[in-house]
């Protein structure tokens, strides 16, 4: 028979066909899969199809004959099963550093490893919670920059935001750039976290990188390596917000304006914020009532009140009063 142009490549589209249509549950024919050739344009017969398989197969692919009333093929192993897979997804999916457009944009990429069969279980995972996820789409640049720094041994600046009560960012010191020796990336309770030392305080920090703007490289070499090797970054980890756990209820909070950041940060940008007298605005959020919630409420003093249900207000009081 007369070989087409495309059938170079022949190879490399069976073994695509097999990854993204076969697993052990939904073999493939011999006719399904000449069909599947010929649908990329590549013409085959049976004989050759026997001797590529068999050229997979010493390729390191873990190719399995099904016999039956039709023989039929597929391909067992893989770079991640699905079980790996979906613990990945579900990772990106629950990432507060992680944006709404990113995360989509990740799990598509990873449903794409699995079988067309096993997609529908993965994309599922988009849609799990309303999780507070990440503003700043310019993160991953950030990361970039940072790693950068850290390999070229220089300093950055950046300016560095907070939100306000109206949800709008607000540079902190007055919009002058930060200049920071990076020294670190930690990730902890979902959050990317630059540890360095601070050229102005004198001092090891650590910054939100999705709190970063426009981050940039110096020339600098950097400083505060001895203060560096002092800093304990296990310490760091007790200081971030744990998750809060149990059964969720719709709590109302009266806050201080000057916490719409925390909050944001907490519970997400959707959070609507109603003003409550001309300092303080109240929220309404789905959290559970746990020994965590009751400790990081009575943190702020009178800066948070629990305003509904009576219930949870009357255990922080009683708590405060201990």
């Amino acid at each position: 028979m007369p070989r087409s142009a495309n059938q170079k490549k022949k190879l490399s589209v069976l073994r695509s066909i097999l990854l993204e249509r076969s697993d052990e549950s939904h073999p493939l024919t011999m006719k399904e899969i000449i069909n599947a050739l010929a649908a990329h344009g590549i013409s085959a017969e049976r004989k050759s199809i026997y001797t590529d398989l068999e050229v997979l197969r010493e390729l390191g692919n873990d190719i399995r004959t099904v016999r039956g009333k039709t023989t039929a093929y597929y391909i067992a192993n893989r770079v991640f099963e699905l079980p790996e897979l979906k613990l990945l997804v579900d990772a990106v999916s629950a990432s507060k550093f992680i944006t709404e457009k990113k995360s989509a944009q990740l799990i598509k990429k990873l449903s794409s490893l699995a079988n067309v069969h096993d997609r529908k279980s993965l994309n599922r995972a988009v849609f799990v919670s309303n999780r507070a996820k990440s503003m700043n789409e310019d993160i991953y640049s950030s990361v970039d920059c940072i790693h950068d720094a850290i390999e070229s041994d220089v300093d950055i600046t950046f300016f560095y935001f907070s939100w306000n009560s109206e949800k709008k960012k607000e540079l902190r010191r007055g919009g002058e750039r930060y200049h920071v020796s990076p020294w670190s990336l930690v990730w902890d309770d979902s959050n990317y976290y630059l540890v360095g030392y601070d050229l102005q305080s004198k001092e090891i920090r650590h910054y939100r990188v999705d709190k970063m703007l426009s981050p940039a490289l110096t020339d600098q070499k950097r400083s505060g390596a001895d203060e560096f090797k002092k800093y304990d970054l296990s310490s760091h980890s007790g200081a971030v917000f744990g998750m809060f756990g149990g059964v969720a209820e719709r709590i109302t909070l009266s806050c201080s304006n000057r916490l719409a950041n925390v909050m944001i940060d907490r519970f997400g940008k959707d959070i609507v914020l109603l003003k409550d007298g001309s300092d303080r605005f109240r929220i309404s959020v789905s959290v559970a009532a746990s020994p965590i919630f009751y400790g990081w409420v009575i943190g702020f003093g009178d800066e948070v009140r629990v305003i509904s249900p009576q219930s949870v207000a009357d255990t922080v009081s009683e708590m405060k009063n201990k």
